[in-house]
């Protein structure tokens, strides 16, 4: 079931409006809406998808641009290029007659790689830590069916997907399995990873994650996580944590972040743009608790703009952490947001702002915010 889009302008005020300042319509060029999608997304998707996002397609660590008050940025390049390093050798691909795995058949299991079987990047939003994730990732010395990337969110379902056991087999011949935003929001995540990790760790796979919290206190605020103590601790124990200081870099230095624009405008952009979506915010919220997040990157597929009218504060925290994997892949796959309404630091209340998924909704604001900027250029006054 698909929700209705309920527009602020009908298509003759547009034209109208449009005809007034001089620019002349598309014909037959409806935007498009994310309401009226229900992607189904299959597994071999899911897991050839598990590569970092057009965003960090083309990062290394030389493109990193560390902050000179910040040493620990400077130092985490040189540690993630050395355990970058250490995971080279002899490589499955060759070693097994060049076979190349699908999704169910497997050429010969990489060497098990030396050093630490897992590094942790913990800081706040904005750091770079992704960048850096995505940086290991295209330096480990191994071909793209040897190394895996994936949000949290990503792989937890993954493994719905595919089955555990079925998820097991299709990543312990990895050379590397790279975790973005590792957060436990559930006792359920947290035994699932626990396991899922100590299988692939047994394999010979290393590890690599980025998180807004300290692995030994992951899921702290959000259920009761000293009753999953022993699951935590596991987890905390496959990782060396490397500590990222510093300020949002998507703001360092960059003009204030654009007021919104009236709904006109933003409709009037969402016909003008091909390639747009248009979406009044509260229906786009309810249409989210009906698409697992596990498709919220397809809900994307093919869009060049979204476009939101009459945004409004986010009723309640099951919606926000919704809107909060919609926000990351808007902002894996570059596309700009232009809304009217409440302005994104706005989105989330201050019970929301001071409890355990803080860092979660401050990193929404911070990436809406990169994302709005960006859509600037589509409205012509």
């Amino acid at each position: 079931m698909s929700c209705s889009l309920t527009c602020p302008l009908s298509w003759g005020t547009v034209t109208s409006s449009l005809e007034a300042t001089g620019t002349s319509p598309v014909p037959d060029a409806s935007p498009l809406s994310l309401c009226a999608r229900e992607p189904r997304v299959p597994a071999e998707r899911l897991v050839a998808e598990m590569v970092p996002p057009p965003r960090f397609d083309s990062v290394r660590f030389d493109t990193y641009i560390p902050d000179p008050k910040q040493p620990s940025q400077t130092e985490a390049v040189r540690v993630l290029g050395s355990f970058a390093a250490g995971l080279g050798g002899a490589h499955a691909s060759g070693a097994g007659g060049g076979k190349k795995r699908g999704l169910f058949g497997f050429g010969k299991k990489p060497a098990a790689p030396t050093g630490p079987r897992g590094v942790y990047l913990d800081g706040g939003y904005g750091v770079g830590k992704t960048h850096l994730l995505a940086s290991l990732w295209h330096a480990t010395p191994a071909e793209p069916q040897y190394k895996a990337f994936g949000t949290f969110v990503e792989l937890t379902n993954l493994v719905g997907a595919l089955g555990f056991q079925q998820t097991v087999k299709t990543l312990s011949g990895h050379r590397l399995l790279c975790i973005d935003e590792f957060e436990l929001d559930d006792p359920g995540d947290t035994v699932l990873v626990s396991s899922l990790l100590g299988k692939l760790v047994e394999a010979g796979v290393a590890l690599a994650a980025t998180s807004n919290t300290l692995p030994g206190k992951l899921g702290e605020g959000r259920f009761a996580a000293a009753d999953f103590l022993r699951e935590i601790q596991g987890l905390s124990a496959h990782f060396r944590p490397l500590r990222i200081d510093g300020d949002d870099y998507r703001h360092r230095g960059l003009p204030e972040a654009p007021k919104p624009f009236t709904d006109e405008q933003v409709t009037k952009a969402a016909y003008a743009t091909e390639g747009a979506s248009l979406d009044d915010f509260p229906h786009l919220l309810e249409h989210l608790a009906r698409v697992h997040p596990s498709r919220y990157g397809a809900l994307t597929d093919d869009l060049k703009a979204v476009c939101l009218t009459d945004v409004a504060p986010v009723p309640d925290q099951s919606t926000a952490l919704r809107l909060v994997v919609l926000a990351d892949r808007l902002y894996d796959r570059e596309i700009p947001v232009l809304a009217s309404g409440l302005p994104f630091d706005g989105l989330f209340s201050e019970e929301m702002l001071n409890g355990g998924y803080k860092k979660k909704y401050f990193r929404a604001i911070s990436r809406l915010t990169a994302l709005a900027r960006d859509a600037k250029g589509l409205v012509h006054e």
